[in-house]
């Protein structure tokens, strides 16, 4: 890895600090990104689905997850974790990222980790190939691609600091103070930093001064290197072992602060955990003075750092090594910026055309397009294009559910409504109302229940046991009428479509072996229609790859008995244009259909 991040890199943020991801957008803003830096946010107290913050004058969201693992699974190309979390849960978090996979940097804000714990995740990280900055960093930043967080601080010192482009500096600090001001010193006296990284002021950091300069001595975009270090340690040492070699051969500029201590009469601990020194090498004086005899540039003081930086740069600019940066107009931050009253993700009607999720409404509507209903709810309802066969099994439902007779209480209700002369809206929604628990709720409890089975690997005995102890009869399990001698046809329908096109039914053939239980009792404890909806939806969405806890979330929204309240509508459409067609009059239940029990009151 020669440069750190590019303007494709996306972190996921750990611990929703609203002002921190605030500036990283403001920056992507600025900088003219595309897509914004932030992928996702894990905030495992929070019960919210995704939190609002501004991009110039337009927002975003920016889904929020209990997890980590949540969080990676729906944003895989996210390979950047930026850490806030406490320096209670910072190790934890961290660990459990690098378990998790898929990161190549993990930034860790927390000061104070305790230093074994530190030691032990730096060794881990190293292991396996992930760049840890920090701990107690402000992060790093690849100017005009990618900043983290806090550093550089706000936008317009940014801009001031020339950090919103590439420079040709490498910087490379302990301090994230002295980071900020050393950028705007580079900027005064040079054209900027091509990249910078504060590698954080604990006594064990992840990844150390050697590292970032041997990845900047390969980066063609860092033309010389700026070394800040401090008094302890004797990790500058590293690097001029790495001059000596020839592994490095850029120009570097360093300086250790805390010469000042040779005049303490005891050892002084500076403001950073590791900024003490235990023995001679690691006093800033005599790692300046090793640095300089190696052949880095070292000033004789910090204040004569300016003129150091300025003289290097002007060399390689004369040499023709660094050319003259042309700077673009830059976007400006809006003063003033209002919150949307309401959010919509699935339609937009502001072109020339409405979109259903981006895509014309004629591009799915008209017949040589080849689309049918499955597709416009795959996009209004999911924000996908489902596949043919996907498609065809949601149409396959609708139609399946459609109608059931005049008997069942939702076409009852609106046929009843219709009569007494009410509109199709007020008759339908009469209908409609019934849709619930015992009406229509199967789909919903047979996708839970088969999948709380299925997930945690249930025997159909143990199911039926936990079932009976919940005190709940298993949904979609039993008919009326139908039975193993008189099967439903709708469901043999639908399980020769799954068999025939869904990739697999691992749900489906768990349902049929409790199936074969559940009969071995009664003949019509069969699989009915609403359970076999219920549980191809789940084998659906798992086909599709959705991660289980969105699965879960469908379920729990009430999403699978949505396809039964579309379906349903049609029927009782029918039913109440029926009623209409055929100008029926006002209905009146007979008397001798109702039991009358009516006791003279009682005087209180």
């Amino acid at each position: 890895m020669t440069q750190l991040f590019t303007k494709d890199t996306q972190a996921i943020f750990w611990n929703n600090n609203k002002t921190a991801i605030q500036r990283m957008l403001d920056y992507d803003y600025t900088i003219n990104r595309k897509t914004p830096s932030v992928a996702a946010i894990v905030a495992p107290t929070s019960n919210n689905k995704f939190e609002r913050f501004f991009m110039g004058t337009d927002e975003v969201m920016i889904p929020l997850f209990k997890t980590t693992a949540d969080a990676k699974s729906t944003h895989p190309s996210a390979d950047v974790l930026l850490n806030f979390g406490s320096f209670r849960t910072a190790y934890d978090v961290t660990m459990e990222a690098m378990d998790i996979g898929g990161f190549s940097t993990i930034m860790v804000t927390a000061e104070g980790i305790p230093e074994r714990l530190a030691r032990k995740m730096n060794n881990r990280a190293r292991t396996q190939g992930v760049n840890v900055i920090g701990p107690a960093t402000v992060g790093a930043i690849s100017p005009g691609a990618f900043k983290i967080a806090n550093i550089g601080g706000t936008i317009e010192n940014i801009i001031n600091s020339k950090l919103h482009r590439a420079g040709s500096c490498g910087l490379v600090t302990r301090s994230g103070g002295l980071f900020n001001e050393l950028g705007n010193i580079i900027s005064i006296n040079a054209d900027g930093i091509a990249e910078g990284v504060a590698i954080g002021g604990d006594r064990f950091v992840g990844s150390v001064f050697i590292d970032n300069l041997l990845r900047m001595e390969k980066n063609p975009e860092v033309k010389y290197m700026v070394l800040l270090g401090e008094v302890g340690g004797t990790e500058e040492y590293k690097i001029i072992d790495a001059m000596k070699s020839g592994e490095i051969t850029k120009p570097i500029i360093g300086w250790c602060i805390g010469t000042i201590a040779k005049h303490f009469s005891s050892d002084v601990q500076f403001g950073h955990a590791g900024a003490s020194a235990n023995a001679d090498a690691e006093t800033a004086a005599t790692k300046n003075k090793a640095m300089a005899d190696a052949g880095m540039y070292v000033p004789k003081s910090f204040n004569d750092l300016p003129a150091m930086i300025k003289k290097v740069y002007e060399e390689l600019k004369a040499k023709g090594e660094i050319e003259e940066i042309i700077e673009k107009e830059l976007k400006t931050i809006p003063k003033v910026r209002r919150t949307k009253e309401f959010i919509c993700t699935i339609s937009d009607d502001r072109g020339d055309e409405c979109t259903y999720a981006g895509f014309p409404i004629s591009s799915v509507a008209t017949p040589e397009t080849g689309k049918g209903i499955g597709d416009v709810i795959s996009l209004l309802w999911f924000k996908k294009q489902y596949p043919k066969w996907a498609t065809q099994f949601i149409e396959t439902v609708m139609k399946t559910v459609a109608d059931h007779g005049p008997a069942v209480s939702g076409a009852h209700n609106a046929k009843v409504t219709a009569r007494a002369g009410k509109s199709v809206v007020e008759a339908l929604v009469t209908g409609l109302l019934t849709i619930g628990p015992r009406f229509g709720g199967a789909i919903d409890g047979a996708a839970k229940y088969f999948k709380y089975a299925d997930d945690n690997n249930l025997t159909p005995a143990e199911f039926l046991n936990y079932m009976k102890k919940e005190g709940v009869p298993i949904p979609g399990i039993g008919h009326r009428i139908k039975s193993l001698k008189n099967p439903d046809l709708r469901v043999e329908g639908l399980k020769k479509f799954a068999k025939e096109y869904f990739p697999s039914t691992p749900l489906l053939d768990y349902a049929l072996t409790v199936e074969q239980l559940t009969t071995s009792k009664k003949e019509n404890l069969i699989l009915n229609v609403d359970g076999t909806i219920g549980i191809l939806m789940v084998d659906m969405w798992r086909a599709l790859n959705y991660p289980e806890f969105e699965i879960d979330e469908f379920v729990e929204s009430g999403t699978l008995n949505s396809f039964f309240i579309v379906g349903r509508s049609i029927g009782f459409i029918g039913h109440i244009l029926d009623e209409k067609r055929l100008a029926m009059p006002m209905y009146r239940h007979p008397m001798d259909d109702i039991f009358y029990d009516v006791q003279e009151a009682e005087e209180v």
